[in-house]
């Protein structure tokens, strides 16, 4: 199907702003170009309404780390606690740029959502927002009575941050943590695969390939091993045993086919996946539900299934 006409006006405005492309400008400009896409364009109407918002922080692997707590309105007794990282292909995006994403896993999967602020690149290249990512979720399961107040624990992240949620789920498998479910928002899953998606979608649709080579470039730093499962974690070693998971990808996204095959790869390691696939719908569509119907009713329903995950 085309792309929803609302996110192809928005496409258009995009377009015809004359700004830069990020992959043409320093990751300082590109971290203030987004947060005046996010945190400043969004109205006060348009903000997800919660129970409670705390800043904090939470333990990183290198020292402590910004957080955000998010708490569902009418809470009543025990919730579950699900560890949310942001997406912004490790170099930009921060807990504002994310809060209605945050927001809406929290309203809508009825959970209390951890959102953490991991270190970027290129000032901090890889393995950082990994070792990041993994500190701070150990350290959330052992403090599950300072937020949802029972055992149970999920992650979620969108984009690079579906990444380093992927990376979670199968690094705190191998530690014996349990996690209830994975939450994977158009992940980026495999740093070097050859999809058609990465063509078909390689421009116009918000998330380039150039764009994306510009994210790997300064993410990178010497990493080379385009298997390393903390880069990759579609080609962990073992999939077996992983958390059930539910992977949304969207029709005009260069990640979508990544998404969906790490998807089959987990069905096929005999673990559950859900994977949802929104026609119509581009890269980043999980913070355009202000401007779109048809992307709310994907978020809606999309962060509902993985309540059910959380709520079994």
């Amino acid at each position: 199907m085309p792309v929803d006409p609302s996110i192809a006006a928005l496409l258009t405005m995009l377009e015809q702003s004359g700004a830069p492309p990020l992959y043409e400008g320093t990751p300082e400009a590109g971290r203030a170009y987004y947060l005046s896409l996010t945190r400043d364009a969004r109205a006060p109407e348009a903000v997800v309404p919660v129970g409670a918002v705390e800043d904090r922080t939470v333990p990183g692997a290198a020292g402590d780390l910004p957080a955000r707590v998010y708490r569902p309105e009418g809470a009543d007794g025990p919730l579950p606690t699900v560890v949310f990282l942001h997406g912004g292909g490790w170099v930009i995006g921060d807990l504002d740029t994310h809060d209605n994403m945050a927001r809406n896993v929290c309203r809508h999967a009825r959970a209390v959502v951890v959102a953490v602020d991991y270190r970027l690149a290129p000032e901090h290249p890889f393995p950082a927002a990994a070792e990041d990512a993994v500190a701070s979720a150990r350290w959330v399961a052992q403090h599950l009575d300072e937020f949802g107040g029972d055992d149970r624990l999920a992650v979620a992240g969108d984009s690079a941050g579906g990444n380093l949620a992927a990376v979670v789920a199968q690094t705190l498998r191998d530690d014996g943590t349990p996690l209830l479910g994975q939450f994977l928002i158009y992940p980026a899953v495999d740093a070097e695969g050859d999809y058609p998606s990465r063509v078909e979608n390689a421009k116009g649709y918000f998330l380039e390939k150039d764009t994306m080579d510009w994210f790997y470039g300064h993410y990178r730093g010497a990493w080379e091993d385009a298997r390393d499962a903390r880069m990759s974690p579609l080609h962990h070693a073992d999939l077996s045993g992983l958390p059930p998971a539910v992977v949304v990808t969207a029709e005009y996204d260069p990640l979508r086919d990544e998404g969906e095959a790490y998807g089959e790869a987990l069905q096929a390691a005999g673990a559950t996946a859900h994977v949802l696939r929104y026609d119509g719908m581009i890269h980043g569509f999980f913070d355009m539900g202000a401007v779109s119907p048809a992307a709310q009713a994907a978020i809606e329903e999309s962060c509902a299934r993985f309540g059910e995950l959380l709520h079994r």
